[in-house]
Parts: C-alpha cells; sequence; structure tokens
C-alpha cells in the first residue's frame, strides 16, 4: 500500500491544538515523562498537553513546522532562533503554573530536569531544536524524517550551529544521521539524557 502525501510546512499559530496534541501522543512514553508524570499514561498525556500548551503560548519566538497528511497535522517541531531559547522568568512562571494546575506533584521533578538541561545549554549563539514528536501510530513512516531535513535545510542556509537534548537512545543514531553529534551525557530523574549539537554543512 503506497504512503499517503505528506507535507512539510512552517506551522501556523491557528492549528495550536493540533500541535499539542501531537506533541503530547507522541511523547506520552518517552523515559523521562514517565520519571516526571508517573506511570499513568493518561495523565501523562494530560501533563504534557498543558506543559506543551503554555510552551508554545508563552514563546512566541519559536519557529515552527509541522508535516501535514490528508489534512491531518502528524509531526511537529518546534525551534528556537539564536538568542532565544532561554526562557524569561515570566515565561517560566506560567508553564509552571499550568503543569501546577494538572499535575502538581511532578512541579519539584519538571524543573530538576530542565535544571539539568538548562546548565548544558552551549553558551554560543545556536538554534535550539525540540520539542519534535511524530504522532502515536505515524511513527517509523518517515516523518521525523522529513521533519529532521527540512530543518536541516534551513540550519545549513542560515549558517546556524545547532543543538538538541534527548532522553531515548534510539533518537541518538537518528540524530547522528543527519549530522548531530554527542557533546555531553548527563542523568535526569535517573534515566540517561544526551546533548548533541551539529555544525552547519559548508558550501
Amino acid at each position: 500500500m503506497a504512503e499517503l502525501p505528506l507535507q512539510v510546512r512552517d506551522h501556523d499559530q491557528t492549528e495550536m491544538s493540533a500541535a499539542v496534541g501531537v506533541l503530547a501522543r507522541g511523547m506520552r512514553d518517552n523515559p523521562g515523562h514517565i520519571a516526571a508524570f508517573g506511570p499513568d499514561p493518561d495523565r501523562r498525556r494530560s501533563a504534557l498537553a498543558a506543559m506543551f500548551s503554555a510552551l508554545l503560548g508563552a514563546v512566541p519566538t519559536l519557529e515552527r513546522i509541522c508535516a501535514e497528511q490528508e489534512g491531518d497535522i502528524v509531526g511537529f517541531a518546534a525551534i528556537a532562533p539564536p538568542g532565544t531559547c532561554r526562557v524569561s522568568l515570566v515565561q517560566k512562571m506560567k508553564i509552571a503554573s499550568s503543569i501546577a494546575k494538572v499535575m502538581p506533584g511532578a512541579l519539584p521533578r519538571v524543573l530538576s530536569w530542565q535544571g539539568i538541561w538548562a546548565r548544558h545549554d552551549p553558551d554560543e549563539p545556536h538554534s535550539h531544536f525540540g520539542p519534535i514528536a511524530v504522532d502515536a501510530g505515524r511513527q517509523g513512516h518517515g516523518i521525523g524524517s522529513r521533519l529532521m531535513t527540512e530543518y536541516t535545510d534551513r540550519l545549513d542556509a542560515a549558517g546556524h550551529l545547532a543543538y538538541l537534548e534527548t532522553d531515548k537512545p534510539e533518537n541518538v543514531t537518528f540524530y547522528q544521521r543527519f549530522g548531530f553529534e554527542i557533546t555531553g551525557e548527563a542523568a535526569v530523574l535517573g534515566n540517561p539524557n544526551w546533548f548533541m549539537s551539529r555544525k552547519p554543512a559548508t558550501r
């Protein structure tokens, strides 16, 4: 059976709920999210939806790309342009408040996780990639690769250094295919995390 046509394009702010749904469903079972939000998959999805909705709403500088198939958004990625990835105190408070309303007990774990990530953030200007997700049930069909190809093409055109974090070992190999290299590792909420960067391709 032939794959349905897939379009990768800029994401519109009016499609926020669709993007949040993709992120919450697609990242529900990540090791770090299980550690932060607990074993109940429905509660994890609700907490992630609150967190990502607050993030996308509180940080207007994020660039967004999505993958669309038959009118449905099936993949989504957010990108913080150079100099914009460190959110302000007000933005942090908005995100924390949204998490606390859904799952107050998770907030200390989320703050610990985000604090470790922040300490590994490169000092030099960089494009900060993520969150990225492909919807549950659509993974393994090349959608993530299409999003990554779009992102790395933009990186190379702009000449930007890129940086990302991941808590899934299989993602390390995936990102390496697109030129990312491991620059650090740390345990976050008991799980290994990898920090990766990519230099722009020379032309």
